[in-house]
């Protein structure tokens, strides 16, 4: 396969004059382009519940998610792992590989794509029962080939999300979330609506997989411990939202706990001291809603 059969390498044929045009029309083509992008999304949400569902059954069994990325792929996968631990309170759990490493995020490394090699030997760190998660709008970068199918052979589950949906890549994994989303205004330039598109699903995954692992309580953030001061002021306005009782007790309740917001709302919630709210939460693998069930149903 050449890169013109690439549907994210074909000339756009809305944007043949772009360098023509005055620069308000050059952005009204761009942002024509970019609407087009979220009913793309729309169309592949049974897969990525599909994708959610595998790994929530992996990490509730102790197993990790891993991004495998190269480029513009890989830096969204980096940024979107790295943004899970400060939100939800989860660490370690789902890590980014990015092909050439931290050097190649600021800086691009044109030839460790190409490295199938290189991405076997990134995939050394997965287990089996975890799952791999290929990113490549090409949906063929040897870089992330090769680090799904060392995965695969090592027990992991898989899944691919490209931007290409008919690359055969995709058969051979278990999910593959293929985006359609064409050609670019610039031809190749998928850090544009295919990278917008990689990125929407990437927060949808994450943090739909974060929200079914119980990581929130109702629509707040409750897994993040206070750190500091500022944290601290916070969490406690989240907590005097998810109870309505008043910020003194919920002060007291988030210092009892030590700092764990999920334990002081569990504890507030339940009328239960923190030792016990943390026993619970340590039963019901987190989630506030769970232990909350279990104090009612006691």
């Amino acid at each position: 396969m050449i890169d013109c059969e690439l549907p994210t390498e074909g000339r756009n044929p809305r944007t043949l004059d772009v360098d023509t045009l005055p620069t308000l029309e050059v952005l009204r083509l761009i942002n024509t382009e970019d609407a087009t992008v979220p009913m793309v999304v729309a169309s592949v949400l049974n897969e990525v519940a599909r994708l959610v569902d595998i790994s929530v059954e992996s990490l509730r069994a102790g197993g990790r998610v891993h991004y495998f990325g190269a480029g513009t792929s890989g830096r969204l996968a980096v940024i979107d792992a790295a943004e899970l631990p400060p939100t939800f309170g989860i660490w370690g759990r789902v890590v980014a590989h990015h092909a050439g490493g931290p050097g190649a995020l600021s800086q691009a490394v044109s030839d460790v794509e190409d490295d199938v090699e290189l991405g076997r030997r990134d995939a050394q760190d997965v287990q089996p029962g975890d799952v791999a998660i290929g990113i490549a709008a090409s949906g063929r970068t040897p870089y992330v080939v090769g680090a799904l199918r060392a995965a695969a052979e090592i027990g992991a589950r898989t899944a691919l999300i490209s931007c290409n949906p008919h690359t055969p890549y995709g058969d051979e994994v278990e999910v593959h979330i293929g985006l359609a989303t064409g050609p670019e205004v610039i031809s190749g330039s998928t850090r544009m609506k295919a990278g917008t598109a990689t990125k929407l699903v990437l927060n949808s995954f994450s943090t739909t997989l974060m929200i079914r692992m119980g990581r929130t309580y109702s629509n707040l953030m409750v897994s993040v411990n206070a750190l500091n001061s500022k944290l601290r002021a916070r969490l406690v306005r989240i907590l005097t939202e998810a109870t309505g009782m008043d910020s003194r007790t919920c002060e007291n309740a988030l210092a009892e706990a030590g700092g764990n917001t999920r334990v002081a709302l569990v504890s507030l919630l339940g009328e239960v001291p923190a030792a016990r709210a943390t026993v619970v939460l340590e039963e019901t693998e987190g989630g506030v809603r769970e232990a909350l069930q279990r104090l009612r149903s006691a």
